[in-house]
């Protein structure tokens, strides 16, 4: 497959993802950019980080606005300590071993999964 189709299946993938549940870029892109394109870890990161503001951040922001679904003044807030909070996260990734950092991405992801489960088996009743 040439690389930029595969970017484009990751690009609609993770697009997909975000406007479904407000995710992509840690759970869809970066997993494929690893495993199918052959990036590192932090390249994976760097690169997700780089592509996801753009088209999510307005595309899908304009979106939810239009319903009532953006509470402007809490986003604000947020993206406030999230600009301070990526910076200190990239310092800190840039100071770890590769292998290191996949594997807190992967503990995280899993222990995300596990509490997201639960949550829904809690409010479906099965727990």
């Amino acid at each position: 497959m040439p690389s930029w189709l595969l970017y484009v299946l990751i690009g609609g993938l993770g697009g997909v993802a975000s406007g479904l549940f407000g995710i992509g870029g840690g759970v869809i892109v970066v997993p494929a950019l690893i495993y199918w394109a052959g990036f590192s870890q932090h390249q994976a990161n760097g690169t997700s980080l780089a592509v996801l503001l753009p088209p999510i951040g307005v595309a899908a922001t304009i979106e939810y606005y239009r319903h009532g679904h953006v509470n402007l003044p809490a986003a604000a807030l947020i993206a406030a300590s999230l600009l301070v909070g990526a910076w200190g996260g990239a310092v800190i990734a840039n100071h770890l071993r590769e292998a290191y950092l996949r594997l807190a991405f992967g503990v995280f992801v899993c222990v995300l999964g596990v509490y997201l489960i639960a949550g829904a088996c809690r409010r479906l009743g099965w727990l």
